[in-house]
């Protein structure tokens, strides 16, 4: 059973008082400015996402620490408003769960929202029981993505899940991996199992190893990729952004910092259908949300952009 840790009435009148209801009233996102957002076709069926979305590893999980949820709530915020689709969690994520309950209770969930998520529990026969805990999380009955965690207990999940996408409660399913681990197991399953729409992974620019065997089994298999890790958990772009000039020829696909950078050389990969950055402040997730409008990389841009990030 998944321990919740439930929104209290003191929690809401904090954060109420820091501005954050108000929000509510008037999200931006009605607007419906997208401001020519990047959109990539998901195989299976051609329908377009952005191909930069949100990720919520770390950075959602507050505990109860009551000051967290505001700013947490501003970065949802501002995601829609900048076009956002895609936001990932799973339970593996402590509380990452209750910060999006609690956003959504504050300003709705704009049309855009594709919600992605996960199953992880070892028992194999709790696929369903783990889904309606989730599903009550996010306040929906059909989710657009549900994945199998790290490949944990994967056939019985993944046979569930089956069932579940015939019976209207899942539109896509998938399987996950990160970190590296298991990229022979992933890619047998990709092999073997014909009707996986997802496969989520870790995708960077200085951990490209998937390029040789997953990237090409997702093109061939026409299978979605989801790109976790885009900064290598942080340490990348922090030591880009403090110590390394971005190359005067960046403006060619138009970068302006390095989030940009880093997240337009993953998602220009033809095979990459979306990366999940995460983050808990407002102004970083307008700096990766600019990734996902202008000019691409070509395949020599990419190669030029590759080499010298790793020459530093």
């Amino acid at each position: 059973m998944i321990k919740r840790q439930p929104i209290t009435r003191r929690t809401a009148l904090r954060v109420m008082g820091a501005g954050v209801a108000g929000m509510a009233l008037a999200p931006h996102w009605a607007r419906g400015d997208a401001r020519d957002a990047i959109l990539k076709p998901i195989p299976p069926t051609g329908e377009e996402i952005p191909v930069i979305g949100l990720g919520t590893w770390r950075t959602f999980n507050v505990g109860d620490d009551e000051r967290a949820y505001p700013p947490l709530v501003q970065v949802v915020e501002a995601f829609f408003d900048e076009g956002g689709g895609m936001i990932d969690c799973s339970p593996m994520y402590g509380s990452a769960h209750n910060v999006l309950q609690y956003s959504f209770e504050q300003l709705g969930r704009p049309d855009t929202l594709f919600s992605a998520d996960k199953i992880w529990t070892r028992e194999g026969r709790r696929t369903r029981a783990q889904f309606r805990e989730i599903a009550d999380w996010w306040g929906v009955e059909t989710f657009d993505l549900m994945q199998v965690h790290n490949l944990v207990a994967w056939e019985p999940h993944l046979e569930t899940l089956r069932e579940m996408k015939a019976e209207g409660e899942v539109r896509y399913i998938g399987i996950t991996t990160s970190h590296g681990r298991r990229h022979a197991d992933l890619a047998r399953i990709m092999e073997t199992e014909d009707d996986i729409d997802f496969v989520q992974l870790t995708y960077n620019i200085t951990h490209p190893e998937v390029e040789r065997r997953l990237l090409p089994l997702a093109e061939e298999k026409g299978i979605a990729v989801i790109a976790n890790r885009p900064y290598d958990g942080g340490s990348l772009v922090r030591r880009l952004k403090q110590d390394a000039p971005l190359p005067e020829w960046a403006d060619e696909v138009d970068c302006h910092d390095w989030p940009q950078f880093l997240l337009k050389w993953i998602v220009s990969h033809p095979a990459v259908t979306c990366a999940i950055p995460a983050t808990s402040r407002v102004e970083h997730l307008r700096e990766n949300m600019d990734a996902g409008r202008g000019r691409l990389p070509d395949a020599e841009q990419r190669n030029r952009m590759g080499e010298y990030v790793r020459a530093l």
